[in-house]
């Protein structure tokens, strides 16, 4: 039998093998959703067909004060998301087509739950809840236009109780 010590886990002794997924220095840093966001991203590449699907972290800060003003959707794929750290938080949707503010739903997500949002859906950015949290996210790059937003009039803006 042969005896193996374990060793740290880093980018450059793991390289041959694939890919660590940490948000590190060594990544691209990106901020998004008005600077609520770290994205660290493209962390791994997972190839699928025409474009490929991509893995990054996002740093989100909880927002202050929970009020819903934009959302977002992605026409040529899904996004998922993941929490790193067993925290709560929150999801806001509304379903695919023409953007209908009396159909937003938000769900409380537990520490241990996921959420991919299927191809077009609407929702808002990242709501961290209790501190600033990570998330392991899956989401697609490559050719085409895969994002639109809509920002709320102020009256349709949702003030949301966590």
């Amino acid at each position: 039998m042969r005896s193996l010590a374990a060793e740290p886990l880093t980018a450059d002794a793991f390289a041959p093998f694939g890919d660590v997924i940490e948000a590190s220095e060594r990544a691209e840093v990106i901020p998004i959703n008005y600077g609520w966001t770290t994205r660290f991203n493209a962390l791994a590449d997972v190839a699928v067909g025409e474009g490929h699907a991509i893995l990054s972290i996002f740093r989100s800060k909880p927002l202050t004060p929970l009020v819903l003003k934009i959302f977002e959707r992605h026409p040529l794929g899904s996004q998922a998301f993941v929490p790193m750290q067993g925290r709560p938080y929150l999801v806001a949707v509304a379903p695919p087509g023409e953007f209908d503010v009396a159909a937003v739903r938000v769900f409380r997500a537990g520490a241990g739950q996921g959420v991919n949002y299927a191809k077009g859906t609407w929702h808002h950015f990242l709501l961290a809840l209790d501190a600033e949290s990570d998330f392991l996210v899956v989401d697609r790059e490559g050719p085409g236009e895969n994002l639109d937003e809509i920002a709320l009039a102020e009256a349709d803006w949702i003030a949301v109780s966590a």
